[in-house]
């Protein structure tokens, strides 16, 4: 049996981005979430390998009790286990410390894992870190940004398109991923699913006394970036009534924003009228 770990991520509504600016962090209790739609693909990618293989799906996430919500999501659609990682220490954590924290917690739940599948980005920053630093700190073989997984036996290949390459890489397990959302399409979550998440499945939550984690090595302490500044810009906007006939409209439209036009369309109007003199 494969054992398959997949790191979720529960983002704010995209319409709903509350920061904090005293200490350049996501408010993420004041907004409605959703699981990172990356991790969702993630997830997908090992549902369908759990259909074709006998596999355990474990998923686990790190964030404040609301993110029991993306964990029940994830037994919904066909997860075996789920881990939440919850701590006010473990608040405002980076990239780095957030890898360090998803580490202890596989190493102590998961220990005989096979595979970890993370979303390849998230969409509250997009950074693409946590998987690659997740290897890293795991001493784990690696790919990132996956649009197809294949297994035979104990040998995983994946295809992948970077930089306009197509790359296909082979790797042993036990490895990591992080899964693009060109593949993989999510799927719906059944009643019955649902109700498989809500009955007799219980969340396990850790804390970082649990994991055994030091203060200085996580949350702000232990976050090798430190946010100076979060200021949100806004938009200036003037509306300009133009009357008369309509040449007179264009005449007035191109003499004030002949520029301005002739930047968004790549040319000045002056070439182009030179051209059609020509």
């Amino acid at each position: 049996m494969l054992n398959l770990v997949v790191c979720l991520k529960q983002v704010p509504m995209v319409t709903e981005l509350p920061w904090d600016e005293k200490t350049g962090t996501l408010r993420r209790d004041l907004a409605a979430g959703m699981m990172n739609p990356a991790c969702k693909h993630a997830l997908e990618a090992a549902l369908q390998i759990k259909e074709k293989f006998s596999a355990k799906i474990t998923a686990i996430t790190m964030g404040p009790p609301a993110s029991e919500e993306v964990l029940r999501e994830a037994l919904a659609l066909g997860a075996d286990e789920v881990i939440l990682i919850c701590d006010r220490l473990l608040a405002g954590s980076d990239t780095y410390a957030t890898s360090l924290v998803l580490t202890a917690a596989i190493k102590q739940k998961c220990p005989k894992f096979d595979l970890i599948l993370c979303g390849a980005y998230t969409a509250d920053s997009e950074t693409a870190q946590v998987g690659p630093q997740l290897a890293e700190e795991m001493d784990l073989p690696a790919a990132a940004y996956i649009e197809k997984l294949e297994i035979t036996g104990r040998t995983l290949r994946v295809r992948r398109l970077v930089d306009n390459f197509r790359e296909t890489l082979e790797m042993e397990f036990p490895a990591l991923v992080t899964v693009s959302m060109e593949n993989y399409k999510p799927r719906y979550t059944g009643l019955a699913g649902l109700e498989k998440a809500f009955d007799g499945n219980e969340v396990i939550v850790l804390d970082a006394a649990a994991l055994g984690l030091k203060t200085s090595s996580i949350a702000n302490k232990g976050s090798r970036t430190k946010v100076r500044k979060v200021f949100l810009r806004k938009a200036q906007k003037e509306n300009v009534l133009l009357q008369g006939t309509a040449s007179a409209v264009v005449t007035e439209l191109l003499d004030r924003y002949q520029r301005k036009i002739g930047a968004a369309i790549g040319k000045s109007i002056e070439g182009t009228k030179l051209d059609d003199e020509k």
